[in-house]
């Protein structure tokens, strides 16, 4: 009976001792990593304004995006000027509307630009202009300017014409 004591208590130290490094190496183990967590946190980027390089890059990126859109719209208006059928420009119609938020964006003509000051034809949506190019035969107009929504879609398009492009 006493050898049966002696291994059980043998044992049950055996135990403890075991549980307890383990405890101790397993708070090593968080000592380690909270610190490398709390440093992760630290490093981790905090939303702050934009610094000036990127802002000029998201201008520049801004840009040749307003760029791409307005050679391919005026793809489009000389595609619908020049159609040589109603159905083939009701057709090219329809595709340049997918570019717009809206078939009421707004189309605005400059026909006066003195210094700072612009003076506009009155407003008209994209797809009255584009039934008018289409009317018209003919695209006499320049696209100076788009203005596009979050999406990427144009929700308005700023013309001049031709002869007072700078």
């Amino acid at each position: 009976m006493n050898q049966q004591l002696i291994k059980l208590t043998l044992l049950a130290l055996i135990f403890l001792t075991m549980f307890f490094s383990g405890c101790k190496s397993h708070k090593k183990m968080a000592a380690i990593t909270l610190p490398n967590a709390q440093q992760q946190n630290a490093s981790a980027p905090k939303e702050t304004k934009p610094s000036a390089t990127e802002a000029e890059e998201q201008g520049k990126f801004n840009a040749m995006k307003e760029e791409t859109y307005k050679g391919r719209l005026l793809q489009y208006f000389d595609a619908i000027a020049n159609a040589s059928t109603v159905v083939s420009a009701n057709s090219s119609i329809d595709e340049a509307l997918t570019l717009f938020a809206s078939p009421q964006a707004p189309v605005l003509i400059v026909i006066s630009n003195e210094g700072a000051q612009k003076d506009y034809d009155r407003p008209t949506s994209i797809k009255a202009y584009l039934n008018y190019l289409k009317d018209q035969k003919k695209n006499i107009n320049a696209i100076e300017h788009l203005k596009l929504d979050e999406f990427g879609k144009i929700m308005e398009v700023e013309l001049q014409k031709n002869n007072q492009i700078k």
